[in-house]
């Protein structure tokens, strides 16, 4: 009889209102918040035309709006012939910062290439990408 009215009590307490606002109902979802501590001018540039033999800088803009400062952790570019920079100190919150990517235009014809940025707010990287065609000197 007495674990008949501990398990009530608990099923009771379960079901309760108290427990009803414990977690947000909003349709925002933990996934969208954390994406949303790097907002990025442009995640997909498209450079156009550009000579062969001439090295293209492409800069990627970001603005923290956490309310934490954020670290750039790693900067890995798909291929050897991009190489990137990006800011070094921990960028404050409303501040911004940025991911240079600078390829080289050895061979002629259409590219797409991509950077991959870890950051301190998300383990998962982010894919920055860009976009052209190397025309022949």
């Amino acid at each position: 009889m007495k674990n008949l009215k501990i398990t009530a009590l608990l099923a009771v307490m379960a079901f309760s209102p108290f427990y009803a606002n414990v977690f947000p109902v909003e349709g925002t979802s933990l996934v969208k918040v954390l994406a949303d501590a790097v907002a990025w001018k442009s995640e997909s540039i498209d450079v156009g035309n550009i000579p062969q033999g001439k090295p293209k800088l492409i800069r990627f803009e970001f603005k923290n709006t956490s309310k934490k400062p954020i670290i750039i952790e790693n900067v890995a570019p798909s291929c050897g012939c991009t190489t990137a920079n990006y800011t070094k100190e921990p960028i404050k919150p409303g501040k911004t910062g940025f991911v240079e990517a600078s390829y080289n235009a050895a061979n002629a014809g259409a590219f797409v290439k991509t950077v991959n940025v870890t950051t301190s707010d998300s383990k998962t990287p982010k894919t920055l990408s860009f976009k052209g065609t190397v025309v022949a000197s």
